[in-house]
């Protein structure tokens, strides 16, 4: 028999059955537009985004959505005020020198700006539902839900597991009550969350450190236990079992909000 140095082709295993694999394709975009239309607030154009990854360690992996001025970028739109088409107004805003912790000049600006040169496909409930189906949802990661229409936020939660949002709205003269099924009312004085939960409401209030929490109110758990949002899940309007919130002001701009001596409250302090 001849001799060969020849390596056999042959390989171990070759023979075995083995599962195929699904691939799972990733979107080719990082997002989609939700709306994009009148502002119900004041009639201005606007867009509502979802975007589907961040890097918000205090909400953990959330969906998160942008209200944004379609016009013209956040940062503009701060500087001239235009920013009450998708905040109303609300105290906290940059403009009128608030305390807002969303810094316009870094994801609103790039989300706007992706925008802006086409780079989100408009919201296909049948080539894009499978990419929220499962997940939780954060209303109003910047901007707030009551100035898109409530069917925009219905659609969207129906395919979610869960989601948080808050409106600054339910003054305003054009705010829909459904929203506050979905949403936290936010509040900005003990007063002022007294009076939106004797209407039903639960809400979410910004306090200063020291403050007394209500007999209602529990302080946020991610700044008592460090949880996050996407596990925590209080902050859904739906819920109307559970205790309001209460936060101490924070980011940046922090020291610029105030509570008013006069609606502060002998109560359980806000460490």
């Amino acid at each position: 028999m001849k001799k060969t140095n020849r390596t056999t082709t042959r390989r171990l295993g070759a023979g075995k059955k083995r599962p195929i694999k699904k691939r799972i394709l990733k979107p080719k975009f990082s997002g989609v537009i939700l709306y994009q239309g009148p502002s119900l607030l004041d009639g201005a154009p606007i867009v509502v985004i979802l975007t589907f990854s961040t890097d918000n360690a205090k909400t953990g992996d959330m969906l998160q959505t942008w209200i944004l001025r379609a016009d013209m970028p956040p940062t503009v739109a701060i500087k001239s005020g235009d920013d009450s088409s998708v905040c109303g107004a609300c105290i906290h805003r940059h403009h009128s020198g608030g305390a807002c912790y969303v810094v316009a000049g870094h994801a609103p600006l790039s989300i706007w700006g992706c925008f802006s040169r086409g780079g989100y496909p408009v919201f296909n409930p049948e080539k894009h539902a499978h990419l929220i189906t499962g997940r939780a949802v954060r209303l109003g990661a910047y901007g707030d839900p009551a100035a898109a229409p409530f069917k925009t936020w219905e659609n969207i939660t129906a395919l979610a597991t869960h989601w948080t949002g808050y409106t600054h709205q339910a003054a305003h003269k054009n705010f829909d009550p459904r929203i506050a099924g979905l949403c936290m009312v936010s509040a900005d004085s003990p007063r002022q969350a007294l009076k939106y939960q004797n209407k039903g409401f639960r809400t979410f209030r910004v306090a200063m450190e020291g403050d007394g929490l209500l007999d209602s109110e529990i302080e946020c758990l991610n700044t008592t236990t460090g949880v996050e949002c996407i596990t925590c899940g209080l902050c859904d309007g739906a819920r109307r079992d559970a205790d309001s919130i209460a936060i101490e002001a924070h980011g940046s701009r922090a020291n610029r909000f105030k509570t008013s001596r006069a609606d502060l409250i002998p109560a359980l302090a806000i460490a």
